[in-house]
């Protein structure tokens, strides 16, 4: 009876937590809702700026007045790596990818002997890389108190960063974060957002097109790209939001069936085992009226 007394307690522990996971599904999804629907509304905003900055810029690269978030100091020796992961666990492997990426690109710079500096948004990444690289670690942007990302937390980050290259503490600045697919898909991104990036060939449609600006295109890029950078950061961080939510949810929905698994299992265990029991006891008091 010890044994059917272990075999009931477990069970009774497993459906707890099989309930646990299933609420913080269903918590997942509604917020996945959310963030899906602020990541797909960003999207189309920083690809046109993007293909506006592209448009802009390709005529001041090379130029003595191109500005410097543009044309860069000239250098690589120095890079800064931004590490975008989540605040808290139970989402799979969605921080351990990202730290994973941001660590084997740190390995590949540290062997090609450039200086490297770490910032961590996000508690997760900086836990994991830590063990290695705590040494790098410039510090750690929380956003554990933001129900929801807005751009009001992505700025903070873009001025830090910006603060810094004016100071000249780094070369290039790199992000590392995970776009968002589907609920099962999340893919890694490494990004460099410092210098600006600027496409060989701008796309078709926009090389037919000629347009004049006023002011001049070093006075608007000297305005837009400290915005682009806040904006860029701002799509990172809500990319990283649906996918976290989205690889939450998917871990959750797993680990609710594999409860339900274990539950089926342990009832099979415990009714076979009551079953002995019964027969055993049915056996005793046969053969002990037999004696009689």
């Amino acid at each position: 009876m010890a044994n059917l007394k272990e075999l009931k307690n477990r069970i009774s522990s497993v459906t707890s937590t099989q309930k646990i996971t299933k609420a913080m599904k269903m918590v997942a999804a509604a917020k996945l809702r959310h963030a899906e629907e602020a990541a797909n509304a960003a999207r189309p905003y920083a690809e046109r700026m993007d293909s506006m900055m592209a448009s802009l810029a390709s005529g001041m690269v090379g130029k003595d007045n191109a500005p410097k978030l543009l044309a860069g100091t000239g250098s690589d020796q120095r890079q800064l790596i931004i590490v975008a992961t989540g605040e808290r666990g139970l989402c799979g492997g969605f921080n351990s990818s990202i730290s994973k990426a941001a660590a084997l690109k740190v390995d590949k710079l540290l062997a090609q002997g450039k200086d490297v500096k770490i910032l961590c948004v996000g508690k997760k990444g900086r836990d994991v890389l830590k063990r290695k690289y705590s040494h790098l670690i410039i510090g750690t942007v929380d956003l554990s108190g933001s129900k929801r990302i807005g751009f009001d937390d992505a700025q903070p980050i873009a001025q830090r960063v910006l603060t810094m290259f004016d100071a000249d503490e780094f070369d290039v600045c790199t992000i590392f974060y995970a776009k968002f697919v589907s609920v099962l898909t999340q893919t890694v991104t490494e990004q460099q957002i410092i210098p600006a990036p600027v496409p060989e060939k701008a796309d078709a449609e926009e090389s037919d097109i000629l347009y004049e600006y006023e002011p001049e295109e070093e006075e608007i890029l000297a305005e837009l790209l400290p915005r682009n950078l806040s904006v860029q950061i701002f799509r990172a961080l809500l990319e990283n939001s649906a996918s976290e939510q989205g690889a939450r949810m998917s871990a959750m929905d797993n680990a609710t069936r594999n409860a339900g698994e274990m539950i089926d299992k342990l009832t099979l265990q415990y009714n076979r085992e009551r079953q002995a029991a019964i027969t055993s006891e049915l056996i005793e008091i046969i053969s002990g009226a037999e004696a009689l």
